[in-house]
């Protein structure tokens, strides 16, 4: 793989270590690398926005980022928690397959996408909010609070007043470095889930195939008291590897908010070309 032009920073890293994953139970070392690539920043930097693009290459062990103290703040995850909640939902069987049907009552809703009836592989892709509020109180509180820690997903914070919202607003947080180990330990098969559960969420979370690549994925933008936060984390995977991702933007002052939607996926492949893994 070739990175022009890279600033290099190798660090050793613990599992438990600085990039607040909680995950190895076992407690064994293992060594990281970190790799800064002001590229990153530039493409950031010309779209008038401000954050981070994490990419972690699968077969080297090797991260790469412009922003690592970015990628180790917290954030709200957004609608990226639809990942989990599926998982959930599934795992609790409050949703049956990924042809389950949310009938839409006729209200008016924030998108006009969400104004039908939506099988839930479509309620994930049109990133259905209503739809994904009544599978968190079908599942509630205690299991809720109980499949995240079984899943080791972020710091969220649930009780009766948020089961609803807490992904969009309130304390809830995630990191960047802990969108990618979730998600690496959803795609080796790592996470405590039953085999079905597993091959119908990846099956879900594909967003484009060709013959170069397989993205899969999930966006996210919370709006809390006028904060705007944008992601864009999932897992390429080509010529024979995978690449997990984890971008996370905020606008400048100067940014159109109308592109603000787009703008998640078109950096987080621009970086993909920089580092040529994609044309």
């Amino acid at each position: 793989m070739k990175i022009p032009h890279i600033t290099a920073l190798l660090l050793l890293l613990f599992s438990c270590g600085k990039n607040e994953n909680k995950t190895d139970k076992k407690n064994d070392k293992v060594a990281v690398a970190e790799i800064v690539i002001p590229e990153f920043q530039s493409i950031i930097d010309s779209a008038a926005v401000q954050g981070a693009i994490l990419i972690y290459n699968k077969a080297t062990n090797t991260y790469y980022s412009n922003d690592f103290r970015w990628a180790n703040k917290g954030h709200l995850p957004a609608s990226t928690f639809k990942i989990a909640n599926s998982i959930i939902a599934l795992e609790t069987g409050i949703v049956e397959n990924d042809s389950t049907l949310f009938e839409w009552g006729g209200e008016e809703r924030a998108m006009e996408s969400w104004e039908q009836d939506l099988v839930f592989r479509e309620a994930f892709h049109f990133s259905c909010v209503p739809c994904y509020q009544e599978v968190a109180r079908e599942i509630g509180v205690e299991k809720m609070n109980f499949y995240l820690d079984t899943l080791n997903y972020g710091n969220m914070q649930v009780d009766s007043t948020n089961i609803d919202t807490f992904w969009l607003e309130g304390a809830s947080h995630i990191t960047q470095f802990q969108q990618i180990d979730f998600l690496k330990r959803l795609y080796q098969t790592e996470l405590p889930i039953s085999e079905r559960t597993e091959k119908i969420i990846k099956k879900m979370m594909v967003i484009e195939a060709n013959d170069q690549f397989q993205l899969s994925g999930k966006t996210g933008w919370s709006n809390s008291n006028g904060h705007n936060n944008g992601w864009f984390v999932g897992y390429l995977e080509s010529n024979n590897n995978t690449y997990f991702f984890a971008t996370n933007l905020e606008p400048q002052p100067q940014f159109d908010m109308s592109g603000f939607a787009e703008i998640r996926k078109e950096l987080t492949m621009q970086a993909f070309k920089q580092m040529d893994i994609i044309d």
